[in-house]
Protein backbone atom coordinates (compact mmCIF):
# COMPACT_ATOMS: atom_id res chain seq x y z
CA UNK A 1 0.00 0.00 0.00
CA UNK A 2 0.95 3.72 -0.51
CA UNK A 3 3.19 4.79 2.29
CA UNK A 4 4.59 8.48 3.44
CA UNK A 5 8.14 8.86 3.17
CA UNK A 6 8.65 11.61 6.19
CA UNK A 7 11.98 13.78 6.96
CA UNK A 8 14.05 12.33 9.09
CA UNK A 9 15.94 13.59 11.90
CA UNK A 10 19.58 13.39 10.45
CA UNK A 11 21.39 14.99 12.84
CA UNK A 12 20.56 14.80 16.20
CA UNK A 13 18.04 17.95 17.86
CA UNK A 14 17.74 19.12 14.73
CA UNK A 15 14.22 20.71 13.80
CA UNK A 16 14.83 21.11 10.20
CA UNK A 17 16.95 19.85 7.47
CA UNK A 18 17.11 21.17 3.61
CA UNK A 19 16.14 18.79 0.57
CA UNK A 20 19.27 19.48 -1.12
CA UNK A 21 18.43 16.61 -4.28
CA UNK A 22 16.12 14.21 -5.45
CA UNK A 23 18.31 10.96 -6.37
CA UNK A 24 15.09 9.32 -7.39
CA UNK A 25 12.55 10.76 -9.92
CA UNK A 26 8.88 10.26 -10.07
CA UNK A 27 8.55 6.89 -11.56
CA UNK A 28 11.57 5.49 -10.69
CA UNK A 29 11.84 2.02 -8.43
CA UNK A 30 13.72 2.15 -5.14
CA UNK A 31 15.21 -0.73 -3.51
CA UNK A 32 15.99 -1.39 0.07
CA UNK A 33 19.22 0.65 0.26
CA UNK A 34 18.87 2.64 -2.19
CA UNK A 35 19.90 5.90 -1.76
CA UNK A 36 16.58 8.53 -3.34
CA UNK A 37 17.42 12.27 -1.59
CA UNK A 38 20.37 14.09 -0.61
CA UNK A 39 20.01 16.04 2.56
CA UNK A 40 21.71 19.30 3.43
CA UNK A 41 22.10 19.25 7.47
CA UNK A 42 24.05 21.55 9.17
CA UNK A 43 26.95 20.32 8.68
CA UNK A 44 27.48 17.61 5.62
CA UNK A 45 25.39 16.13 2.64
CA UNK A 46 23.56 13.02 3.78
CA UNK A 47 21.74 10.41 1.01
CA UNK A 48 18.90 9.33 2.89
CA UNK A 49 18.46 5.29 1.93
CA UNK A 50 15.42 3.42 1.41
CA UNK A 51 14.34 0.93 4.36
CA UNK A 52 11.41 -0.39 2.16
CA UNK A 53 11.42 -1.38 -1.94
CA UNK A 54 8.54 0.63 -3.99
CA UNK A 55 8.17 2.90 -6.55
CA UNK A 56 8.50 6.79 -5.89
CA UNK A 57 4.93 7.81 -6.42
CA UNK A 58 5.36 11.51 -5.58
CA UNK A 59 7.28 14.08 -4.54
CA UNK A 60 5.76 16.71 -2.07
CA UNK A 61 9.12 18.90 -1.19
CA UNK A 62 10.77 19.93 -4.01
CA UNK A 63 14.34 20.37 -4.10
CA UNK A 64 16.10 23.38 -2.05
CA UNK A 65 12.90 23.21 0.31
CA UNK A 66 13.86 23.50 4.15
CA UNK A 67 11.39 21.15 5.28
CA UNK A 68 10.14 19.97 9.13
CA UNK A 69 11.68 16.85 10.67
CA UNK A 70 8.94 14.56 10.40
CA UNK A 71 6.74 16.42 7.56
CA UNK A 72 6.26 14.42 4.49
CA UNK A 73 8.24 14.56 1.22
CA UNK A 74 7.11 11.92 -0.62
CA UNK A 75 5.00 8.92 -1.18
CA UNK A 76 5.95 5.70 -1.59
CA UNK A 77 3.92 2.90 -3.52
CA UNK A 78 3.86 -0.31 -3.99
CA UNK A 79 4.41 -2.01 -7.53
CA UNK A 80 1.33 -1.80 -9.31
CA UNK A 81 -0.42 1.01 -7.26
CA UNK A 82 -1.57 4.39 -9.33
CA UNK A 83 -2.23 7.72 -8.73
CA UNK A 84 -5.59 7.10 -7.53
CA UNK A 85 -3.59 5.46 -4.45
CA UNK A 86 -1.89 8.81 -3.71
CA UNK A 87 -5.04 10.66 -4.14
CA UNK A 88 -6.67 8.15 -1.09
CA UNK A 89 -3.70 8.57 0.92
CA UNK A 90 -3.34 12.70 0.49
CA UNK A 91 -7.26 12.56 0.92
CA UNK A 92 -6.85 11.26 4.23
CA UNK A 93 -5.51 13.83 5.57
CA UNK A 94 -2.10 11.79 6.70
CA UNK A 95 -0.21 13.83 5.13
CA UNK A 96 -1.33 17.28 6.32
CA UNK A 97 1.44 19.32 8.46
CA UNK A 98 1.51 23.01 8.67
CA UNK A 99 4.74 22.66 6.45
CA UNK A 100 3.10 20.78 3.39
CA UNK A 101 -0.81 21.28 3.28
CA UNK A 102 -2.32 18.17 1.15
CA UNK A 103 -4.93 19.37 -0.37
CA UNK A 104 -3.55 18.77 -3.66
CA UNK A 105 -1.25 16.93 -6.07
CA UNK A 106 2.15 19.05 -5.58
CA UNK A 107 2.61 21.25 -7.97
CA UNK A 108 5.61 20.91 -10.53
CA UNK A 109 8.89 22.80 -9.23
CA UNK A 110 9.47 25.53 -11.93
CA UNK A 111 13.27 25.69 -12.52
CA UNK A 112 15.36 29.36 -11.95
CA UNK A 113 14.66 31.85 -13.72
CA UNK A 114 18.63 32.09 -13.99
CA UNK A 115 21.37 30.05 -13.66
CA UNK A 116 24.35 30.87 -12.78
CA UNK A 117 27.75 28.78 -13.91
CA UNK A 118 28.28 26.44 -11.31
CA UNK A 119 32.36 27.73 -10.89
CA UNK A 120 33.58 30.58 -8.00
CA UNK A 121 36.43 32.51 -8.47
CA UNK A 122 39.43 29.59 -7.47
CA UNK A 123 37.88 27.41 -10.50
CA UNK A 124 36.07 24.83 -7.88
CA UNK A 125 32.82 23.26 -9.35
CA UNK A 126 29.95 23.61 -7.48
CA UNK A 127 28.29 20.35 -8.42
CA UNK A 128 26.39 17.32 -6.55
CA UNK A 129 28.49 13.61 -5.78
CA UNK A 130 25.60 12.34 -8.22
CA UNK A 131 26.24 15.18 -10.80
CA UNK A 132 29.88 14.46 -10.66
CA UNK A 133 29.48 10.62 -11.15
CA UNK A 134 27.37 11.29 -13.95
CA UNK A 135 29.44 13.51 -15.43
CA UNK A 136 32.45 11.14 -15.86
CA UNK A 137 30.31 8.28 -16.88
CA UNK A 138 28.94 10.33 -19.75
CA UNK A 139 31.82 12.43 -20.39
CA UNK A 140 30.32 15.46 -19.55
CA UNK A 141 32.73 18.90 -18.94
CA UNK A 142 31.41 20.46 -15.73
CA UNK A 143 33.13 23.84 -16.36
CA UNK A 144 31.02 26.43 -17.28
CA UNK A 145 27.50 24.27 -16.91
CA UNK A 146 24.79 25.85 -15.30
CA UNK A 147 23.09 24.32 -12.47
CA UNK A 148 19.24 24.27 -11.48
CA UNK A 149 20.10 22.87 -8.00
CA UNK A 150 20.16 24.82 -4.71
CA UNK A 151 22.34 27.93 -4.78
CA UNK A 152 23.20 26.94 -8.55
CA UNK A 153 24.72 23.88 -8.00
CA UNK A 154 24.96 21.20 -10.43
CA UNK A 155 22.96 18.50 -10.43
CA UNK A 156 22.06 14.93 -12.03
CA UNK A 157 19.33 16.60 -14.23
CA UNK A 158 21.49 19.50 -15.53
CA UNK A 159 24.61 17.09 -16.83
CA UNK A 160 22.24 14.63 -18.54
CA UNK A 161 20.64 17.89 -20.41
CA UNK A 162 23.90 18.82 -21.20
CA UNK A 163 24.72 15.19 -22.85
CA UNK A 164 21.73 15.29 -24.50
CA UNK A 165 22.15 18.69 -26.18
CA UNK A 166 23.76 19.08 -29.30
CA UNK A 167 26.94 21.00 -28.74
CA UNK A 168 26.90 24.82 -28.71
CA UNK A 169 29.39 27.68 -30.15
CA UNK A 170 30.96 29.25 -27.77
CA UNK A 171 30.03 32.06 -26.20
CA UNK A 172 32.37 35.37 -26.55
CA UNK A 173 32.08 37.03 -22.93
CA UNK A 174 30.39 40.41 -22.97
CA UNK A 175 31.82 43.67 -22.07
CA UNK A 176 31.09 44.62 -18.53
CA UNK A 177 30.80 47.64 -17.57
CA UNK A 178 33.89 48.91 -15.64
CA UNK A 179 33.60 49.30 -11.69
CA UNK A 180 33.45 52.61 -10.08
CA UNK A 181 35.60 53.99 -7.08
CA UNK A 182 32.57 54.17 -5.38
CA UNK A 183 30.92 50.34 -6.25
CA UNK A 184 33.39 47.40 -7.25
CA UNK A 185 31.60 44.64 -8.96
CA UNK A 186 30.49 41.63 -7.06
CA UNK A 187 28.33 38.76 -6.52
CA UNK A 188 26.54 37.50 -3.62
CA UNK A 189 26.39 33.95 -2.84
CA UNK A 190 23.46 32.65 -0.34
CA UNK A 191 25.02 31.12 2.36
CA UNK A 192 24.48 27.18 3.31
CA UNK A 193 23.35 25.86 6.46
CA UNK A 194 26.57 24.23 6.73
CA UNK A 195 28.81 27.88 6.42
CA UNK A 196 25.82 29.62 8.49
CA UNK A 197 27.09 26.81 11.24
CA UNK A 198 30.63 26.97 10.93
CA UNK A 199 30.49 31.14 11.27
CA UNK A 200 27.84 31.03 14.34
CA UNK A 201 29.94 27.99 15.69
CA UNK A 202 33.72 29.91 15.26
CA UNK A 203 32.10 33.89 16.54
CA UNK A 204 30.33 31.67 19.71
CA UNK A 205 34.09 30.14 20.30
CA UNK A 206 36.02 32.72 20.07
CA UNK A 207 33.77 35.37 21.79
CA UNK A 208 32.75 32.84 24.66
CA UNK A 209 35.97 30.84 24.91
CA UNK A 210 39.14 32.46 26.71
CA UNK A 211 41.90 31.31 24.24
CA UNK A 212 45.47 30.93 25.20
CA UNK A 213 48.26 29.72 22.90
CA UNK A 214 51.48 27.91 23.00
CA UNK A 215 53.99 27.64 20.03
CA UNK A 216 56.67 24.46 19.89
CA UNK A 217 58.73 23.37 17.10
CA UNK A 218 59.35 19.81 16.72
CA UNK A 219 62.48 18.08 14.82
CA UNK A 220 60.76 15.84 12.42
CA UNK A 221 64.68 14.17 11.08
CA UNK A 222 63.72 11.03 12.68
CA UNK A 223 60.18 10.37 12.10
CA UNK A 224 60.76 11.24 8.41
CA UNK A 225 63.41 8.75 8.45
CA UNK A 226 60.75 6.12 9.75
CA UNK A 227 58.18 7.25 7.59
CA UNK A 228 60.41 6.35 4.93
CA UNK A 229 61.38 3.07 6.40
CA UNK A 230 57.70 1.31 6.57
CA UNK A 231 56.06 3.34 3.32
CA UNK A 232 59.46 1.23 1.66
CA UNK A 233 57.24 -2.08 2.46
CA UNK A 234 53.91 -0.75 3.51
CA UNK A 235 51.08 -1.32 1.19
CA UNK A 236 49.50 1.59 2.47
CA UNK A 237 51.24 5.15 2.53
CA UNK A 238 51.57 6.67 5.71
CA UNK A 239 51.77 10.59 6.12
CA UNK A 240 53.20 12.82 8.95
CA UNK A 241 49.27 13.40 9.76
CA UNK A 242 48.99 10.17 10.79
CA UNK A 243 51.99 10.14 12.80
CA UNK A 244 50.77 13.60 14.33
CA UNK A 245 46.83 11.92 14.87
CA UNK A 246 49.02 9.27 16.75
CA UNK A 247 51.01 11.13 18.57
CA UNK A 248 48.10 13.84 19.55
CA UNK A 249 45.90 10.73 21.16
CA UNK A 250 49.06 8.91 22.75
CA UNK A 251 49.36 12.47 24.31
CA UNK A 252 46.36 12.58 25.55
CA UNK A 253 45.74 9.34 27.31
CA UNK A 254 49.66 10.47 29.12
CA UNK A 255 48.12 13.78 30.25
CA UNK A 256 44.36 13.00 30.25
CA UNK A 257 43.70 16.39 32.22
CA UNK A 258 43.81 17.76 28.69
CA UNK A 259 41.75 15.34 27.48
CA UNK A 260 38.64 17.16 28.80
CA UNK A 261 35.55 19.83 27.74
CA UNK A 262 33.88 22.77 29.97
CA UNK A 263 30.25 22.73 30.99
CA UNK A 264 28.63 24.93 33.48
CA UNK A 265 28.29 22.25 35.95
CA UNK A 266 31.21 20.29 35.64
CA UNK A 267 34.78 19.20 34.00
CA UNK A 268 34.21 16.58 31.61
CA UNK A 269 36.74 14.06 31.47
CA UNK A 270 36.82 11.96 27.99
CA UNK A 271 38.02 8.11 28.68
CA UNK A 272 39.36 7.92 25.38
CA UNK A 273 40.54 10.37 22.91
CA UNK A 274 38.65 11.02 19.75
CA UNK A 275 40.45 12.68 17.72
CA UNK A 276 38.86 15.75 15.23
CA UNK A 277 40.55 15.68 11.79
CA UNK A 278 39.87 19.15 9.89
CA UNK A 279 39.13 18.23 6.35
CA UNK A 280 38.43 20.96 3.58
CA UNK A 281 35.52 20.07 1.01
CA UNK A 282 33.86 22.27 -1.05
CA UNK A 283 30.73 23.31 1.35
CA UNK A 284 33.39 24.37 4.02
CA UNK A 285 35.15 22.45 6.71
CA UNK A 286 33.99 19.37 8.72
CA UNK A 287 35.99 17.25 10.91
CA UNK A 288 35.28 13.58 10.77
CA UNK A 289 36.33 11.93 14.03
CA UNK A 290 39.03 8.87 14.33
CA UNK A 291 37.65 7.48 17.66
CA UNK A 292 39.98 5.42 20.21
CA UNK A 293 42.75 6.91 18.16
CA UNK A 294 44.49 6.31 21.75
CA UNK A 295 44.22 2.55 21.28
CA UNK A 296 44.91 1.91 17.08
CA UNK A 297 47.25 1.02 15.49
CA UNK A 298 49.07 3.78 13.08
CA UNK A 299 48.15 1.61 10.07
CA UNK A 300 44.58 1.75 11.08
CA UNK A 301 44.72 5.35 12.24
CA UNK A 302 45.81 6.29 8.68
CA UNK A 303 43.20 3.88 6.50
CA UNK A 304 40.55 5.36 8.36
CA UNK A 305 41.66 9.32 8.38
CA UNK A 306 42.24 8.31 4.55
CA UNK A 307 38.55 6.87 4.17
CA UNK A 308 36.76 9.58 6.45
CA UNK A 309 38.54 12.19 3.98
CA UNK A 310 36.89 11.30 1.27
CA UNK A 311 33.80 10.64 1.96
CA UNK A 312 33.72 13.92 4.00
CA UNK A 313 34.31 15.56 0.63
CA UNK A 314 31.90 13.45 -1.57
CA UNK A 315 29.28 14.50 1.51
CA UNK A 316 28.81 10.80 2.24
CA UNK A 317 29.54 10.98 6.13
CA UNK A 318 26.76 10.19 8.81
CA UNK A 319 26.64 12.18 11.18
CA UNK A 320 27.58 9.91 13.74
CA UNK A 321 31.27 10.26 12.30
CA UNK A 322 31.59 13.70 12.32
CA UNK A 323 30.10 14.69 15.76
CA UNK A 324 31.57 14.88 19.12
CA UNK A 325 35.27 13.86 19.50
CA UNK A 326 37.49 15.44 22.36
CA UNK A 327 40.85 17.14 20.23
CA UNK A 328 40.97 18.39 16.86
CA UNK A 329 43.67 18.53 14.51
CA UNK A 330 43.93 21.35 11.89
CA UNK A 331 46.55 20.85 9.40
CA UNK A 332 47.53 23.27 6.34
CA UNK A 333 51.44 22.25 5.99
CA UNK A 334 50.61 20.53 3.06
CA UNK A 335 49.79 24.40 1.63
CA UNK A 336 52.93 25.60 2.99
CA UNK A 337 51.78 27.17 5.66
CA UNK A 338 54.46 27.21 8.34
CA UNK A 339 52.69 28.35 11.10
CA UNK A 340 49.02 29.63 12.37
CA UNK A 341 46.52 30.20 15.30
CA UNK A 342 43.02 27.91 15.05
CA UNK A 343 39.96 28.67 16.79
CA UNK A 344 39.01 26.15 19.02
CA UNK A 345 36.07 23.93 18.17
CA UNK A 346 33.02 23.92 20.89
CA UNK A 347 32.61 22.21 23.11
CA UNK A 348 36.24 20.77 23.09
CA UNK A 349 39.17 22.71 25.31
CA UNK A 350 41.65 22.58 22.94
CA UNK A 351 43.02 22.35 18.52
CA UNK A 352 46.54 22.04 17.51
CA UNK A 353 47.51 24.09 14.71
CA UNK A 354 49.88 21.96 12.07
CA UNK A 355 52.11 23.84 9.85
CA UNK A 356 54.70 22.53 7.37
CA UNK A 357 57.92 21.03 7.71
CA UNK A 358 60.52 23.09 6.69
CA UNK A 359 64.50 23.07 6.87
CA UNK A 360 65.95 25.35 9.59
CA UNK A 361 69.42 26.30 10.92
CA UNK A 362 69.68 24.39 14.71
CA UNK A 363 72.67 24.98 17.05
CA UNK A 364 73.09 21.32 18.34
CA UNK A 365 76.15 20.84 21.55
CA UNK A 366 77.57 24.32 20.46
CA UNK A 367 77.53 23.14 16.33
CA UNK A 368 75.36 25.12 13.70
CA UNK A 369 73.66 22.61 11.36
CA UNK A 370 70.38 21.86 9.57
CA UNK A 371 67.16 20.20 10.61
CA UNK A 372 63.96 19.55 9.40
CA UNK A 373 61.74 21.52 11.46
CA UNK A 374 57.82 21.67 12.20
CA UNK A 375 56.23 24.50 13.97
CA UNK A 376 52.70 23.57 15.82
CA UNK A 377 50.78 25.73 17.98
CA UNK A 378 48.47 24.82 20.48
CA UNK A 379 44.94 26.70 21.11
CA UNK A 380 43.56 25.69 24.64
CA UNK A 381 40.80 26.90 26.59
CA UNK A 382 41.62 28.93 29.81
CA UNK A 383 38.43 27.56 31.71
CA UNK A 384 39.37 23.40 31.58
CA UNK A 385 43.44 23.50 31.30
CA UNK A 386 45.59 25.47 33.27
CA UNK A 387 49.04 26.82 31.41
CA UNK A 388 51.11 24.24 32.80
CA UNK A 389 48.71 20.90 31.70
CA UNK A 390 49.19 22.41 28.27
CA UNK A 391 52.80 22.71 28.37
CA UNK A 392 52.91 19.10 30.31
CA UNK A 393 50.93 17.92 26.94
CA UNK A 394 52.94 20.28 24.51
CA UNK A 395 55.86 18.52 25.49
CA UNK A 396 55.34 14.87 25.65
CA UNK A 397 53.62 15.40 22.14
CA UNK A 398 57.01 16.85 20.97
CA UNK A 399 59.07 14.42 22.48
CA UNK A 400 56.63 11.40 20.45
CA UNK A 401 57.29 13.21 17.30
CA UNK A 402 61.07 13.49 17.70
CA UNK A 403 61.00 10.01 18.94
CA UNK A 404 58.57 8.62 16.50
CA UNK A 405 59.13 4.69 17.42
CA UNK A 406 57.18 5.31 21.13
CA UNK A 407 54.18 6.01 19.20
CA UNK A 408 54.44 2.76 17.83
CA UNK A 409 54.81 0.76 21.19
Amino acid sequence: MAVLIHMPEIAANATSATLYEWLKQEGDSIAVGDAFVSIETEKALVDYQADVAGVLGRILSPAGQDVAVGAPIAVLLAHGETAADINALLASGAAQTPQTPQTAPAAPVAPPAQASPATSTDSRIFASPSARRVARELGVDLLGLCGSGPRGRIVKCDVEAAARAPAAPIAQPQPQPAATAHQAGYEEIPHSNMRRTIARRLTESKTTIPHFYLTAQCRMDRLNDLRAQVNATASRKISVNDFIVKAVAAALRATPQMNVSWTETALRRYTQADISVAVATDAGLITPVVRGADSKSLSSISHEIADLATRARNGKLSPDEYQGGSFTISNLGMFGVQSFVAIINPPQAAILAVGATLAQPIVEEGVLGVAQVLTVTLSVDHRAVDGAIAAQWLATFKNLIENPLTTLI
